[in-house]
């Protein structure tokens, strides 16, 4: 006699986000900027008009299952083509196949997923074809085509942009799939709304990595009279956080990034470095974790040590380069340093007090003497007359005024004295009183 178990039928033995798979417009979830009602996308597909074009975005957000909606739409014949596993004698053999089709009058659509691992033979070989109209190319890339596909055929391709999921997709996602027949309507499984936000947040905006977890939680989830118990215990063991503990959009969020910007303005890296690895074993994206370093570089460090922002800047390229969780240590590396740096927020307070004139005043015109003059008008109407070259002149300085009339005079800049600003702010001073007539600087 055969075993029976939860997941017996047939139909079930494929990985859950397989099963799943939208099979239209109506059912994808995200990307409203590209498939919302009215959107070029949408309309494009919908009206069968589709032209080659390249989707390029992060895993899980929908790419394969954006070109198999197409698929379905298209009257053409479509090819689904992987970059992995095929060679150029494969892409003879299906051009050829797009050109027989062509002849008769019958348009190709070509799907070929991960196109950045094609080289650039590769990628030439589609280019003939793409030209002649004998196939609709579209690509799908996870890497940037600018540097990956060749200009050549990027020039003759749309680039439409998937951006990574918001939590809400990835939620509707995960309550398709506990009412779907396709996924768990028959296991009554009872799971709470802070466990979907767990998954959704570890997700990290990957579709596929939610379903995934999602089916490994009900696997290991508690089976009772009335279905399956997705325990918190089970999904920490998924997931191996403690996402259930960090609310992404809650008062802990903040508390925590909070601290972290606090520790590092104090000057303590202890402290900071616990808060960071809170907010990462909590399930943090590593990369707005980073992104908030390259803000603190700046607000409190500034001039004080302008390699700060290079090295928040780095920390930000390895976390993306790498992911969790090998770039902990280099958000461990970066909030050291920022930590350590010595600080300043007169970059801050110079923004805000500008940013504050710029909306409560009016705006004033750019002066004559800063103005170019393309043309003969502009000459005659004094644009740019008076101007003084800098770099012709011994101090590599002027005293010609590039503030409005009505600001003559305001300063908003005012270095301090810690690190490297102490030389910036001798310099000024240097500038300024050469400025008010000074012999030397």
């Amino acid at each position: 006699m055969e075993q029976m178990t939860l997941f017996n039928d047939r139909r079930q033995t494929a990985p859950l986000a397989s099963r799943l798979r939208p099979q239209s417009l109506e059912e994808f979830a995200g990307q409203e900027h590209l498939l919302g009602k009215g959107k070029m996308l949408r309309n494009l597909i919908e009206q069968d008009q589709i032209s080659s074009m390249i989707f390029w975005g992060p895993p899980g957000v929908g790419k394969t299952t954006l070109a198999s909606i197409i698929a379905g739409r298209t009257k053409a014949d479509f090819i689904n083509f992987s970059a992995v596993t095929s060679g150029i004698r494969e892409i003879k053999e299906v051009m050829k196949q797009a050109e027989d089709s062509r002849r008769m009058g019958i348009r190709t659509v070509l799907f070929v997923d991960e196109i950045h691992r094609f080289n650039k033979a590769q990628q030439d070989a589609f280019l003939p074809f793409v030209e002649k109209g004998s196939i609709i190319l579209i690509g799908a890339t996870t890497e940037n085509p600018s540097f990956e596909v060749n200009a050549a055929l990027l020039s003759r391709c749309r680039v439409f942009v998937l951006k990574a999921l918001e939590d809400r997709d990835i939620a509707k996602i995960i309550f398709h799939a506990l009412q779907s027949p396709s996924g768990f309507l028959d296991q009554h499984v009872q799971i709470t709304g802070r466990q979907v936000d767990a998954i959704a947040a570890f997700s990290n905006g990957d579709a596929r990595t939610a379903l995934n977890t999602l089916e490994m939680a009900v696997l290991n989830g508690d089976i009772s009279a009335e279905g399956i118990i997705v325990t918190n215990e089970g999904l920490e063991q998924c997931i191996s956080k403690k996402s259930l503990l960090y609310d992404k959009n809650g008062e802990e969020h903040y508390n925590l990034i909070s601290a972290l910007h606090k520790s590092m303005r104090n000057s303590d890296p202890d402290a900071a470095i616990y808060w960071m690895c809170r907010m990462l074993e909590g399930g943090e994206n590593p990369l707005y974790i980073a992104r908030r370093l390259i803000r603190f570089a700046s607000e409190d460090i500034g001039m004080a040590d302008s390699h700060a922002l290079q090295v928040a800047v780095a920390a930000y390229q390895a976390c993306h380069f790498l992911g969790m969780p090998e770039c902990d240590v280099h958000l461990t590396h970066a909030v050291t340093y920022l930590s350590m740096a010595p600080k300043s927020n007169a970059l801050y307070i110079a923004c805000e007090e500008c940013k504050r004139d710029v909306k409560e005043l009016r705006a004033e015109p750019v002066p004559l003497v800063l103005r170019n003059a393309p043309t003969g008008l502009m000459k005659e109407l004094n644009y740019g007359k008076g101007y003084e070259y800098a770099h012709d002149t011994e101090e590599k300085l002027t005293h010609m005024q590039c503030m409005p009339d009505a600001l003559s005079g305001r300063h908003y800049y005012h270095p301090g004295v810690q690190g490297e600003e102490k030389k910036v702010k001798e310099r000024l001073k240097r500038i300024q009183e050469w400025r008010n007539g000074k012999e030397h600087i």
